[in-house]
């Protein structure tokens, strides 16, 4: 009884210390959003030519799924950040000294996360009561049908969401952005993995939905029986999309889910696999120790260099002997040669740590869009070949906030235009060269619309990346945006969303270079607020 009070005050403070920030708002705000997309039709549940009826089952089974895949998402990218703001705080090392053990702060962590999480799925059942109540198609309202299948599916799968921030925080590797845009495939891996029960014609286990992750498999199988039965021309597709792919000219009535026992099985199951994730996390936490490099290594301790400072025993200071030092003087140079040198500089950091692997897959992936036929490459590799320097961009307009070298970088003479546009034109420099191989094909193609649209995107993805990037402090917004984007739009060259322009017809160039303008403009201004906050 003592361990969940405990368990309890924990995650209550660490809830009620995130719910005063800033963030907090705006992730219900954006659970308000994704109610609105519903009531506006930008997010659909279609089957062929079919939608429900507007009842309180229907309105409750596309929130349902709305909270499930979306919220669990974005979510995820919400809460990834308890445990390091813990050690960036310097409450984690308070924590290290008390008997609590690593597994309840894992578990109270995951809790914690899950209340956030939580509190964006309620917002979404209120909407959904107030778009039932008062929406203008609505036929009645029966909070039962409404409400479960959004409590039931939508805290289901947030709660894996939520154990799983917990457990790639305290895994080595994870912990940064490479986390950030495996999370996403992990995502869609779990979303596949239920899906073959809407699949027409697929023999589906009675038990598939114990490895439905969102519930998509389930909702959609159940209306497709239901459907087929009342329209035997019914073929058995159906899509769960952001924005109409087609307008629907038949409804069909929906009574609800039948909660079977596999179904409401399936809805347990994220919950038992989320609190082993929570304990497994327990496996890997460092318990704040700095001593801990990796799983468990101990960094070997470096020796002092002349001239530097060195700690004795007891813990005084004292300065090793220090060697001479001669200092050269600074030799005048123009304008055009620092802003030069500055974009050098900006592009080492940029590449600074990575090893020769990964500059071989980069130029196996230049290559192969010079190599393979026009629209492969184009559509094919390039996509890839652009994802692949995503960690480097998403670096840019946060390395100042990361390292806490503003008050220095910026007491330089014009140095907010100055280093804003050399980390810009670095990672311009970089999307240049891993999309080379198809400007190359474009130019010997002669294919000038193509060859525009390819410069919009070298352009625009470093824009993207350093308005985030400034604004946020961090580099997590443009990860998690970019690979979602990056995955709806170039991968499936849906027209207005293929910002990298991967087929003729899926081109929009001209905007896109006109938001990366925008959005270079938005970066200068995001720096200059925030100097004038410091």
């Amino acid at each position: 009884m003592m361990h969940a009070r405990v368990l309890y005050q924990m995650m209550r403070a660490d809830f009620l210390e995130r719910v005063r920030r800033t963030s907090f708002l705006l992730a219900l705000g954006f659970s308000l959003f994704l109610a609105y997309a519903v009531y506006t039709g930008q997010v659909t549940l279609v089957l062929e030519d079919y939608r429900g009826v507007a009842n309180s089952a229907w309105l409750g089974s596309v929130i349902a799924l709305v909270a499930s895949v979306w919220v669990s998402l974005v979510g995820f990218y919400i809460v990834k950040n308890a445990v390091e703001r813990d050690r960036q705080t310097r409450v984690g090392q308070i924590l290290a000294a008390t008997p609590l053990s690593k597994a309840f702060y894992t578990l109270g962590k995951t809790l914690s996360n899950f209340a956030v999480l939580a509190a964006m799925v309620l917002v979404l059942a209120l909407a959904a009561v107030v778009i039932q109540a008062f929406g203008r198609d609505s036929r009645g309202l029966d909070l039962g049908a409404l409400l479960l299948p959004i409590l039931l599916f939508g805290l289901s799968a947030v709660a894996l969401s939520a154990a799983l921030a917990v457990l790639f925080e305290t895994m080595p590797g994870l912990k940064g952005g490479v986390g950030n845009v495996v999370y996403f495939f992990l995502w869609i891996g779990l979303i596949i993995l239920g899906e073959p029960s809407v699949v027409p014609g697929a023999r589906v286990s009675h038990w598939a939905p114990l490895v439905d992750y969102t519930g998509l498999g389930t909702l959609m199988s159940q209306m497709q029986r239901q459907l087929h039965a009342l329209d035997p021309l019914y073929r058995g597709d159906a899509s769960f999309n952001v924005g109409p792919l087609h307008p629907t000219t038949k409804t069909f009535l929906w009574n609800g889910v039948d909660w079977t026992a596999p179904a409401l099985l399936g809805r347990l199951m994220p919950v038992v696999a989320a609190l082993l994730l929570a304990l497994l996390g327990a496996i890997f936490f460092d318990r704040f120790d700095p001593a801990r490099g990796g799983l468990g290594r101990t960094p070997k301790p470096s020796k002092a260099k002349k001239g530097s400072v060195e700690t004795n025993v007891d813990g005084a200071m004292r300065e090793a002997i220090p060697s001479a030092a001669n200092l050269t003087a600074l030799e005048h140079s123009g304008t055009r040669s620092r802003m030069i040198a500055l974009i050098e500089a900006e592009l080492r950091l940029m590449l600074k740590g990575k090893r020769l692997w990964w500059y071989a897959i980069a130029a196996g992936l230049a290559i192969g869009c010079a190599a393979t036929p026009l629209e492969v490459g184009r559509s094919g590799v390039l996509p890839f070949a652009w994802i692949w320097p995503l960690l480097l961009w998403s670096a840019m307009g946060t390395r100042e906030n990361q390292f806490a070298t503003g008050s220095l970088v910026f007491s330089a003479p014009n140095a907010v235009p100055r280093q804003l546009i050399a980390s810009y034109a670095a990672g311009v420099m970089v999307a240049a060269a891993t999309g080379a191989g198809v400007a190359v094909r474009l130019i010997v193609a002669a294919d000038i619309a193509g060859l525009g649209a390819w410069g919009a995107a070298v352009l625009f993805i470093p824009a993207l990346a350093l308005a985030l990037g400034v604004w946020s402090g961090g580099g997590k917004a443009f990860e998690a945006l970019y690979t979602g984007w990056w995955y709806i739009g170039p991968l499936h060259h849906i027209r207005g969303l293929d910002f990298m322009g991967t087929t003729a017809g899926s081109s929009t160039g001209a905007a896109y270079a006109a938001a990366a303008l925008l959005l270079v403009c938005i970066a200068f201004a995001g720096r200059k607020y925030r100097l004038a906050l410091a």
